[in-house]
Protein backbone atom coordinates (compact mmCIF):
# COMPACT_ATOMS: atom_id res chain seq x y z
CA UNK A 1 0.00 0.00 0.00
CA UNK A 2 0.94 3.28 -0.16
CA UNK A 3 0.31 5.44 2.78
CA UNK A 4 0.18 8.92 3.09
CA UNK A 5 1.14 9.45 7.34
CA UNK A 6 0.31 12.90 8.82
CA UNK A 7 2.30 13.32 11.73
CA UNK A 8 4.04 16.40 13.48
CA UNK A 9 6.21 14.49 16.16
CA UNK A 10 9.34 13.98 14.04
CA UNK A 11 10.18 11.09 15.75
CA UNK A 12 6.84 8.75 15.99
CA UNK A 13 6.96 9.57 12.54
CA UNK A 14 10.41 8.48 11.43
CA UNK A 15 10.05 5.22 14.23
CA UNK A 16 5.79 4.54 12.90
CA UNK A 17 7.02 4.91 8.72
CA UNK A 18 10.37 2.63 9.13
CA UNK A 19 7.60 -0.06 10.57
CA UNK A 20 5.61 0.34 7.91
CA UNK A 21 7.93 0.15 5.17
CA UNK A 22 9.58 -2.86 6.22
CA UNK A 23 6.26 -4.13 6.43
CA UNK A 24 6.40 -3.70 2.43
CA UNK A 25 4.33 0.18 2.36
CA UNK A 26 5.09 2.90 0.67
CA UNK A 27 5.26 6.14 2.92
CA UNK A 28 4.98 9.73 2.52
CA UNK A 29 5.10 11.62 5.73
CA UNK A 30 4.53 15.16 6.32
CA UNK A 31 3.71 17.47 9.17
CA UNK A 32 1.58 19.65 8.70
CA UNK A 33 -2.79 19.50 7.13
CA UNK A 34 -2.01 21.79 4.58
CA UNK A 35 1.10 19.50 3.20
CA UNK A 36 -1.14 16.57 4.07
CA UNK A 37 -3.95 18.51 2.13
CA UNK A 38 -2.37 19.00 -0.73
CA UNK A 39 -0.39 15.81 -1.08
CA UNK A 40 -3.70 13.72 -0.60
CA UNK A 41 -5.38 15.66 -3.63
CA UNK A 42 -2.62 15.57 -5.80
CA UNK A 43 -1.33 11.86 -5.46
CA UNK A 44 -2.75 8.47 -5.58
CA UNK A 45 -2.95 7.00 -2.04
CA UNK A 46 -4.62 3.74 -0.63
CA UNK A 47 -4.59 4.88 3.00
CA UNK A 48 -4.41 8.33 4.63
CA UNK A 49 -2.69 8.26 8.62
CA UNK A 50 -3.82 11.65 9.83
CA UNK A 51 -2.95 13.01 13.46
CA UNK A 52 -5.83 14.76 14.44
CA UNK A 53 -4.02 16.91 16.83
CA UNK A 54 -1.45 19.08 15.01
CA UNK A 55 -0.63 22.20 14.54
CA UNK A 56 -2.51 24.85 12.12
CA UNK A 57 -5.25 22.78 10.34
CA UNK A 58 -5.44 19.35 11.82
CA UNK A 59 -5.90 16.24 10.31
CA UNK A 60 -9.79 16.30 11.88
CA UNK A 61 -10.42 19.31 9.01
CA UNK A 62 -7.79 17.61 6.46
CA UNK A 63 -10.27 14.99 6.50
CA UNK A 64 -13.33 16.71 5.72
CA UNK A 65 -12.17 18.81 3.47
CA UNK A 66 -10.99 15.68 2.09
CA UNK A 67 -14.56 14.46 2.11
CA UNK A 68 -16.28 17.67 1.13
CA UNK A 69 -14.11 17.35 -2.19
CA UNK A 70 -15.17 13.74 -2.64
CA UNK A 71 -11.90 12.13 -2.18
CA UNK A 72 -12.76 8.66 -0.47
CA UNK A 73 -9.53 7.69 0.25
CA UNK A 74 -10.08 5.43 3.90
CA UNK A 75 -8.47 7.68 6.31
CA UNK A 76 -7.38 6.20 9.55
CA UNK A 77 -7.31 9.04 12.63
CA UNK A 78 -4.74 9.24 15.39
CA UNK A 79 -5.09 11.20 18.51
CA UNK A 80 -4.20 11.40 22.03
CA UNK A 81 -8.22 12.41 22.60
CA UNK A 82 -9.53 9.16 24.04
CA UNK A 83 -13.12 10.01 24.83
CA UNK A 84 -16.48 8.85 23.16
CA UNK A 85 -17.76 11.55 22.05
CA UNK A 86 -14.37 12.53 20.49
CA UNK A 87 -13.85 8.73 18.49
CA UNK A 88 -17.49 9.56 17.24
CA UNK A 89 -17.41 12.87 16.13
CA UNK A 90 -14.28 11.21 14.16
CA UNK A 91 -16.01 8.32 12.77
CA UNK A 92 -19.15 10.57 11.69
CA UNK A 93 -17.02 13.04 9.74
CA UNK A 94 -15.56 10.56 7.41
CA UNK A 95 -12.56 8.65 9.18
CA UNK A 96 -13.07 4.65 8.57
CA UNK A 97 -10.88 3.91 11.85
CA UNK A 98 -9.74 5.85 15.10
CA UNK A 99 -6.53 4.73 16.58
CA UNK A 100 -5.83 6.00 20.17
CA UNK A 101 -2.02 7.29 21.03
CA UNK A 102 -0.09 5.83 22.79
CA UNK A 103 -0.12 2.31 20.52
CA UNK A 104 1.58 -0.31 19.39
CA UNK A 105 2.67 -0.21 15.55
CA UNK A 106 1.59 -4.04 14.53
CA UNK A 107 -1.76 -2.77 15.72
CA UNK A 108 -1.83 -0.23 13.11
CA UNK A 109 -0.60 -2.12 10.36
CA UNK A 110 -3.45 -4.77 11.03
CA UNK A 111 -5.86 -2.17 10.84
CA UNK A 112 -4.44 -0.69 8.12
CA UNK A 113 -4.54 -4.10 6.38
CA UNK A 114 -8.20 -4.37 7.50
CA UNK A 115 -9.10 -1.28 6.12
CA UNK A 116 -7.99 -2.24 2.49
CA UNK A 117 -9.90 -5.28 2.90
CA UNK A 118 -12.97 -3.68 3.47
CA UNK A 119 -15.49 -3.60 0.67
CA UNK A 120 -16.52 -1.26 -0.43
CA UNK A 121 -13.29 0.56 -0.82
CA UNK A 122 -13.15 2.54 -4.39
CA UNK A 123 -10.06 2.08 -6.27
CA UNK A 124 -8.10 -0.11 -3.35
CA UNK A 125 -8.12 -3.71 -4.69
CA UNK A 126 -6.49 -6.73 -2.51
CA UNK A 127 -5.69 -9.06 -6.02
CA UNK A 128 -4.00 -7.36 -8.54
CA UNK A 129 -3.80 -9.97 -11.98
CA UNK A 130 -2.19 -9.23 -15.15
CA UNK A 131 -2.43 -11.71 -17.87
CA UNK A 132 -0.95 -14.83 -15.26
CA UNK A 133 0.66 -12.85 -12.87
CA UNK A 134 -1.00 -12.46 -9.55
CA UNK A 135 -0.01 -10.52 -6.78
CA UNK A 136 -2.20 -10.34 -3.47
CA UNK A 137 -1.45 -6.75 -1.78
CA UNK A 138 -2.71 -8.77 1.96
CA UNK A 139 -0.83 -11.63 1.85
CA UNK A 140 2.12 -9.85 0.26
CA UNK A 141 2.31 -13.18 -2.36
CA UNK A 142 3.08 -13.23 -5.73
CA UNK A 143 2.14 -16.34 -8.55
CA UNK A 144 2.14 -16.76 -11.73
CA UNK A 145 1.05 -18.95 -14.18
CA UNK A 146 0.41 -20.94 -10.38
CA UNK A 147 3.73 -21.00 -9.39
CA UNK A 148 5.38 -19.00 -6.57
CA UNK A 149 7.89 -16.33 -7.08
CA UNK A 150 9.89 -14.83 -4.35
CA UNK A 151 10.17 -11.08 -4.22
CA UNK A 152 12.12 -8.68 -1.88
CA UNK A 153 10.05 -5.95 -0.03
CA UNK A 154 10.57 -3.20 -2.65
CA UNK A 155 10.49 -5.08 -5.88
CA UNK A 156 7.13 -5.86 -4.68
CA UNK A 157 6.46 -2.35 -4.37
CA UNK A 158 7.40 -1.49 -7.82
CA UNK A 159 6.10 -4.54 -9.19
CA UNK A 160 2.37 -3.05 -7.55
CA UNK A 161 3.03 -0.07 -8.79
CA UNK A 162 3.59 -1.30 -11.98
CA UNK A 163 0.33 -3.29 -12.20
CA UNK A 164 -1.79 -0.69 -11.52
CA UNK A 165 -1.03 1.01 -14.44
CA UNK A 166 -0.92 -2.27 -16.68
CA UNK A 167 -0.89 -1.49 -19.70
CA UNK A 168 0.58 2.20 -19.51
CA UNK A 169 3.64 3.98 -20.27
CA UNK A 170 5.94 4.65 -16.18
CA UNK A 171 8.49 6.77 -16.33
CA UNK A 172 11.34 6.78 -14.23
CA UNK A 173 9.76 9.85 -12.48
CA UNK A 174 6.93 8.11 -11.39
CA UNK A 175 8.83 5.67 -9.71
CA UNK A 176 11.00 7.50 -8.01
CA UNK A 177 7.76 9.51 -6.44
CA UNK A 178 5.66 6.80 -5.90
CA UNK A 179 8.05 3.25 -5.15
CA UNK A 180 10.67 5.11 -3.97
CA UNK A 181 8.89 8.29 -2.15
CA UNK A 182 9.80 11.78 -2.97
CA UNK A 183 12.96 13.32 -2.52
CA UNK A 184 15.33 10.36 -3.58
CA UNK A 185 18.33 11.20 -5.39
CA UNK A 186 16.85 10.91 -9.11
CA UNK A 187 21.00 10.64 -10.28
CA UNK A 188 20.81 6.84 -8.79
CA UNK A 189 20.34 3.67 -11.15
CA UNK A 190 18.76 2.08 -8.83
CA UNK A 191 15.18 1.56 -10.57
CA UNK A 192 17.67 0.08 -13.31
CA UNK A 193 19.23 -2.62 -10.89
CA UNK A 194 15.48 -3.39 -9.09
CA UNK A 195 14.09 -3.42 -12.81
CA UNK A 196 16.39 -5.94 -13.78
CA UNK A 197 16.08 -8.50 -10.80
CA UNK A 198 12.04 -7.80 -11.14
CA UNK A 199 11.67 -8.48 -15.03
CA UNK A 200 14.45 -11.88 -13.91
CA UNK A 201 12.61 -13.09 -11.52
CA UNK A 202 8.43 -12.31 -13.04
CA UNK A 203 9.95 -13.00 -16.69
CA UNK A 204 12.62 -16.36 -16.77
CA UNK A 205 11.62 -19.41 -17.93
CA UNK A 206 8.63 -17.81 -19.59
CA UNK A 207 7.58 -17.40 -23.47
CA UNK A 208 6.12 -14.34 -22.85
CA UNK A 209 8.01 -11.17 -21.27
CA UNK A 210 4.99 -9.18 -19.09
CA UNK A 211 7.80 -6.38 -18.33
CA UNK A 212 8.98 -4.53 -21.16
CA UNK A 213 11.35 -1.35 -21.61
CA UNK A 214 9.86 1.79 -23.41
CA UNK A 215 13.01 3.05 -24.62
CA UNK A 216 13.81 6.42 -24.12
CA UNK A 217 10.58 7.00 -21.92
CA UNK A 218 10.41 4.35 -18.90
CA UNK A 219 8.24 0.85 -18.30
CA UNK A 220 5.40 -0.79 -19.29
CA UNK A 221 3.53 -3.94 -17.92
CA UNK A 222 1.67 -5.73 -20.68
CA UNK A 223 -1.93 -5.61 -19.98
CA UNK A 224 -2.99 -7.33 -23.16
Amino acid sequence: MKILFLEDDEELQRHVGRSLESAGHVIDGCSSGADALFMATSGQYDVLVLDRMVPGVDGLSVMKALRAAGIRTPVLLLTAMDGVDDRVQGLEAGADDYLVKPFAVSELVARLNALLRRPPIPDAVAVLKVADLEVDLIRRTVMRAGGKIELQAQELKLLEYLMRHAGELVTRTMLLENVWSFHFDPRSNIIESHMSRLRTKVDRGFDRELIQTVRGAGYRIDGG
